[in-house]
């Protein structure tokens, strides 16, 4: 029949091109054919060998490295008891063993006590600051590694805007802890422009039409240019060219 003829040809093919070294090839064939009778199985194989393989990103230095892994946990810091366990148990309780949810909150607890008031400040604005700056980190590195992961890089975004609103209002307000902060937490603040001008539907339409304009004047100009050039071009021929006496 056609169909035992084109199988015996795909396998043919498949002997052919595997050799002796992929002998599971021709046999992979065969057990596709009679699977999908349909279908090329060849072709399917050889597309499971030819998948290209994805390098995987190379990691970044994690802002959460300087983090000594003796630290206790969050929960566990002001704990008396703590000293007097054995150490494998304080090995547990502390941040060797412990997750990336938990390194995150003793990171920003580590910010914040550079830029806080008070031992029992946690709501100022350079508080706020702190635990921005430590999920903005900790989201970063998450994005290099799954670009695609949009949820992550919408917390980002609002996260990094409300990180800009709060130093404005520093900024604002009280200066001297606006440098303060930004030169703990190594943030380098851009100030917005001056002026900002609200881009309204008839100043685009605007705009849309001057360029217009431009573009074709530059079209005419562009003419204008090669005209005068091919006269140049002529006159310089005649002055090369000898000219012809006229008959007496």
């Amino acid at each position: 029949s056609v169909t035992g003829a084109m199988l015996r040809l795909v396998l043919r093919g498949a002997s052919a091109l595997a050799g002796r070294s992929h002998p599971k090839l021709v046999a992979g064939a065969a057990e596709a054919a009679r699977q999908q009778p349909g279908k090329i199985p060849f072709l399917q194989i050889v597309r499971e060998y030819a998948r290209p393989v994805r390098k995987k990103k190379e990691a970044i230095p994690s802002h959460l490295d300087d983090l000594p892994d003796t630290m206790l946990k969050k929960n566990y810091a002001n704990v008396s008891a703590v000293d007097k366990v054995d150490d494998d148990v304080r090995r547990i309780l502390s941040l060797e063993m412990a997750s990336q949810r938990e390194k995150v909150k003793m990171k920003k607890e580590q910010l914040a006590a550079k830029v806080r008031r008070s031992p029992n400040d946690c709501g100022s604005a350079e508080v706020q600051v702190a635990y921005l700056t430590a999920m903005i980190l900790t989201l970063k590195e998450h994005l290099h590694m799954h670009p695609k992961d949009k949820v992550n890089l919408t917390c980002m975004m609002i996260a990094t805007d409300r990180r800009t609103v709060l130093l404005k209002y520093l900024r604002n307000t009280r200066y001297d802890t606006f440098e303060n902060t930004c030169k703990q937490l190594g943030i380098e603040y851009s100030p917005p422009p001056q002026y900002r001008r609200k881009i309204t539907r008839r100043a685009a339409v605007k705009k849309e039409f001057r360029a217009m304009i431009y573009k074709e004047k530059q079209k005419l100009r562009a003419l204008e240019r090669l005209k005068q050039m091919e006269k140049q071009d002529e006159g310089i021929k005649e002055q090369v060219q000898p000219k012809e006496e006229t008959p007496s």
